[in-house]
């Protein structure tokens, strides 16, 4: 695996995205309706065992939490998104912790696709889910070519696409209905 040593400034981004997310996502909760089982910060029990914490959920501390979201949801990919929109990149990331990355990262493949002019300002992206090198280069030129007010129509999109998403899960597993107010109103961000 290779080292990436990151600024300062791009360290305290990263950990206030993931604070925003431990946030959003709250204490311990062991919903029986939730497919994800008990979790605390929004880490489910099977992703803690998996990272070899041992305890009961309830004790998982919040510096674990940390560690796994940073060794699990954030891509080395996602640091140069940050560096061009930090929205972006929180968006993308938000959207990993509660859909999956690959699901999120197939939601800016998408939504890169259709907001590139019909291939005039980039090439359309492998819809694979796959973040790196061109996934990158099309955010690049995404915004060199729409500037800063590009940020609110990906933004859109990228809510779009989730928002879709949850209906879906909703529709499939009934039970669901019982977090979609809240994915809703904590997770379309705006």
């Amino acid at each position: 695996m290779v080292s990436v040593t990151y600024s300062e400034e791009t360290k305290s981004a990263i950990a206030k995205i993931i604070d925003n997310v431990i946030l959003r996502e709250g204490g311990y909760v062991d919903n029986p309706a939730d497919s994800g089982g008990k979790t605390m910060y929004g880490i489910t029990e099977k992703l803690a065992r998996k990272h070899g914490f041992e305890s009961p959920m309830h004790d998982l501390s919040r510096q674990w939490a940390i560690a796994i979201y940073t060794k699990e949801f954030w891509s080395v990919w996602l640091t140069p998104i940050l560096e061009i929109s930090p929205r972006i990149a929180a968006e993308v990331f938000d959207t990993s912790v509660n859909c999956g990355p690959k699901t999120a990262y197939k939601f800016l493949q998408r939504s890169l696709n259709v907001l590139n002019r019909g291939e005039t300002d980039y090439d359309n992206l492998k819809v694979d889910g796959i973040i790196g090198q061109k996934t990158v280069l099309a955010v690049s030129a995404y915004f060199e070519a729409r500037k800063m007010t590009g940020e609110k129509a990906l933004l859109t999109a990228l809510n779009g696409l989730q928002t879709a998403y949850y209906i879906g899960l909703c529709e499939k597993r009934p039970k669901d209905e019982t977090f979609i107010y809240g994915w809703l109103n904590h997770r379309i961000l705006l």
